[in-house]
């Protein structure tokens, strides 16, 4: 008997240290995924201060241009977490940072690579993340409230008018346009075919 009794005290207080030791992995687990939270925030505040730095530093038009997708990737993540809490104010300064970004990144590339048609790469991709940058500027615009708006539209018109810059500089021999050069000028006549004054008709 004391054998059974000794037996039984033994196994619960094995049954106590081994709920006592799921109990410490439970809050372990806890506080392991919050830290990981914290952890995966801070990183993401970090990563886009850390891709403007490198935005910033890069003189090269071409790496610039393509180091605006990622960054321009996580100014898009960062004014979307401003647009669920509500604070336009600041969804507005990200998407004018966005636009200022593109401007300096085309404009390395117009004076570094001015021959858009031969030397299309950075131009390319570009001309894309600004047809993203467009479509969510226009998503801010309809669900932001009606003070926020026009400021978000003078970024969408920016934007837009680089856009077809950015178009006009790729493709420059689009079919059925004519050169800049012989749009408001009239086609020569060729003397031969030219038509003498018909005479006046007297009643």
């Amino acid at each position: 008997m004391a054998g059974t009794a000794a037996d039984q005290r033994a196994e619960k207080d094995a049954g106590k240290k081994k709920v006592e030791r799921q109990r410490g992995a439970g809050w372990l687990t806890v506080l392991l995924a919050a830290a990981l939270l914290c952890a995966g925030t801070s990183f993401a505040v970090e990563d886009l201060a850390q891709l403007q730095k490198r935005f910033d530093a890069e003189h090269d038009g071409v790496r610039k241009a393509k180091l605006l997708q990622k960054l321009g990737d996580a100014q898009f993540a960062k004014e979307r977490e401003y647009a669920r809490a509500n604070d336009y104010s600041a969804v507005g300064l990200m998407m004018e940072k966005y636009r200022d970004n593109v401007r300096v990144a085309f404009d390395a590339l117009k004076k570094q690579h001015p021959d858009a048609e031969k030397h299309s790469s950075g131009y390319r991709q570009l001309e894309i993340h600004v047809g993203v940058g467009i479509r969510e500027v226009r998503d801010v615009i309809l669900a932001a409230p009606e003070p926020y708006r026009p400021p978000m539209q003078l970024v969408e018109d920016d934007l837009k008018a680089m856009d077809r810059e950015l178009l006009q500089l790729l493709f420059p021999r689009r079919p059925g346009e004519k050169p800049a050069a012989q749009q408001g000028a009239a086609a020569p006549k060729e003397p031969g075919n030219a038509k003498p004054p018909e005479p006046e008709k007297k009643p």
